[in-house]
């Protein structure tokens, strides 16, 4: 469906010049995330040489819907489309359900036309494609905020609450913020990340994020004296503020509890600037990640991500710490010195969305 005569809705790709509409659109949308901002597909493009395959729907001359795709590369095999890829919401965004349903095919048509094996739908929200392969290894973890920031403490189970005023208390851990602390984290996510035997993300990436948008995210971080042993970077909309990104020291929480310090006191500050709901991200079902959300309170709420195999040999994506078969990468990953990891990451990673 690529045009309804009788409605004047129609399809086709968006280009830099709708860029202010589109974003105006994702902002007034109940579904729209900051992984459906224009900047977002600037940045991964930029980043990682992500393709823009981005889809508009017209209708009278005016945006009622918009697809956020990139073409995506992969281990000498052609390239995969994917929503919102180094993202986690990259649902189809329409006025109606007649419109979102229009996009995916007119995704659909296109991505045959091209030869892509497999188009990726990273959906919060089932979208009741039937044709497509699903698959529940993830959810989102959040959490509902009260409307005094001194309520959030409170929010939290007696034993965990301790843990938070120890921090504090007895370690003397402090939060500040400001995007001067985004090259910090960079490194501390590198190392925290090096240690579950995964790879970071590459400096283009972080350089991206703040050009493109740098007014959606804020970042703290967590100091003991002068020295900063954690920081997170928390994107903001819609009501919805929403950690993606934590580096923490090695020592950090074995020994100050710094990211539970640092959760609390960001879901503190979201509080103050009138958000309702605090994001704490993705994680695979049955993980420690997974069950450590739950601990803080956050509940879980299954993804709906969906792939149409377009090729005969397509297949969903099993390349993530739940496959066996990534366990002695993982563990030869997380043995490599540093600035190794640094290295290899720029390369992994635009293969890794």
């Amino acid at each position: 469906m690529s045009e309804d005569k009788n409605s004047g809705l129609s399809f086709r790709p968006a280009l830099d010049a709708d860029a202010s509409r589109w974003d105006e659109y994702v902002r007034g949308h109940s579904l729209g995330t900051v992984f459906h901002l224009w900047g977002w597909g600037r940045a991964t493009e930029s980043a990682f040489g992500a393709k823009r395959q981005d889809l508009l729907a017209i209708e009278n001359g005016e945006v009622v819907g918009v697809l956020p795709l990139s073409a995506c590369r992969r281990v000498y095999k052609p390239r995969t489309w994917i929503s919102a890829p180094w993202g986690v919401y990259g649902d189809p965004l329409g006025d109606r359900p007649l419109i979102a349903r229009g996009l995916v095919e007119k995704a659909l048509e296109r991505a045959r036309e091209r030869g892509v094996p497999r188009l990726e739908l990273r959906c919060r929200v089932d979208p009741g494609l039937d044709s497509f392969v699903s698959s529940d290894l993830y959810s989102t973890f959040t959490k509902a905020l009260p409307s005094d920031p001194d309520e959030v403490l409170a929010s939290y189970k007696k034993s965990e609450r301790q843990y938070i005023r120890k921090s504090e208390k007895s370690h003397g851990l402090r939060v500040e913020m400001g995007h001067h602390f985004l090259g910090t984290l960079e490194r501390l996510f590198l190392s925290s990340k090096r240690s579950l035997g995964s790879p970071g993300l590459p400096h283009s990436w972080w350089s991206g994020l703040n050009e493109h948008l740098t007014e959606e995210f804020t970042v703290h971080a967590v100091l003991r004296g002068e020295d900063v042993v954690a920081a997170a970077l928390t994107f903001h909309g819609r009501g919805e503020a929403a950690m993606f990104y934590i580096g923490t020291t090695p020592e950090a929480n074995r020994q100050l509890g710094a990211t539970k310090y640092l959760i609390a006191k960001c879901s503190e500050w979201a509080v103050r600037e009138g958000y309702h709901t605090f994001d704490l991200g993705r994680s695979r079902r049955d993980t420690g990640a997974a069950a450590f959300k739950m601990h803080q309170g956050f509940k879980p709420t299954q993804l709906h991500y969906r792939y149409a195999l377009l090729a005969e040999k397509a297949e969903v994506p099993s390349f993530n710490p739940s496959n066996k078969k990534t366990e002695l990468l993982r563990e030869v990953w997380s043995k490599m010195p540093l600035w190794s990891c640094e290295l290899a990451t720029a390369q992994l990673t635009r293969f890794l969305a």
